[in-house]
């Protein structure tokens, strides 16, 4: 049986492919995945719900990146990418909304913020994740930028427990150096929260700190999703090489 479900595995990755949108329609694919995942999967209520997709004002300025499948040529992942001159016409990044970024002024030029990454739900054995993650790095290799930014999310499906322990347990291994440090504009009032240390880190944000990323510092409470959001800060130079390696495994 498991070799079987390996076996799956395998096929699926070969049919994987990452690239760009390349024309609204696109945008319009990445943007329905996102309604089915953080809409009717988690229960969120998304911007666009109305329309069956999850879409704001960012969207008009950010790239694209997308997993489909070349099997039945469905989009079955995405990230989107802002960039630090593009924010700049829309009045900041996305993550500026959740923090206080003044520390990671200097830097903005060479960064890029990627956010509302999901992946459908039959496709998450880590081939799609990664094929997200090579592309987003060989956008940045391309291009000259030297950080990537993003706000990272914690359930607060038990009410904001669980995003406390694993913010205290990150706190003690991830944090930045403090001149990356940022400050959350909604704070979660981790004090008001059982110390519960050894919480499940979400695939994602582990997936960003094997890759070298710091945490900048307390998580931030996102009304709109219910999430405790963390501010996710990885320097290109950081990244571990061999990490790194097995990753690009996954780009054909």
């Amino acid at each position: 049986m498991l070799q079987n479900c390996l076996q799956r595995e395998e096929r699926q990755r070969r049919r994987l492919v990452v690239s760009l949108a390349r024309c609204q329609d696109d945008v319009y694919e990445a943007q329905h995945l996102r309604f089915k995942v953080f809409e009717e999967e988690m229960g969120a209520r998304v911007p666009g719900r109305d329309l069956g997709i999850d879409c704001d004002r960012f969207d008009p300025y950010c790239e694209h990146l997308l997993v489909r499948d070349s099997g039945t040529n469905h989009v079955v992942g995405t990230y989107r990418i802002l960039n630090g001159a593009m924010a700049r016409r829309i009045g900041g990044f996305y993550s500026d909304q959740e923090f206080d970024l003044d520390r990671l002024n200097h830097l903005r030029d060479e960064t890029i913020e990627v956010g509302r990454s999901c992946v459908h739900c039959d496709y998450r054995t880590g081939a799609a994740i990664a094929l997200l993650w090579s592309g987003l790095v060989r956008y940045m290799d391309a291009r000259g930028y030297r950080h990537v930014i993003g706000c990272a999310s914690i359930s607060m499906a038990d009410g904001g427990h669980m995003a406390a322990g694993v913010y205290r347990d990150l706190q003690r291994t991830s944090l930045s150096p403090i001149e990356y440090r940022v400050f959350p504009r909604c704070a979660l009032p981790l004090e008001a929260y059982r110390c519960t240390p050894g919480g499940v880190i979400p695939p994602l944000i582990k997936g960003y700190l094997r890759l070298g990323a710091y945490v900048c510092g307390a998580p931030a409470w996102d009304p709109e999703f219910n999430t405790a959001d963390l501010l996710i800060m990885l320097p290109l130079a950081r990244m571990d090489a061999r990490y790194a390696r097995r990753l690009f495994r996954h780009d054909g």
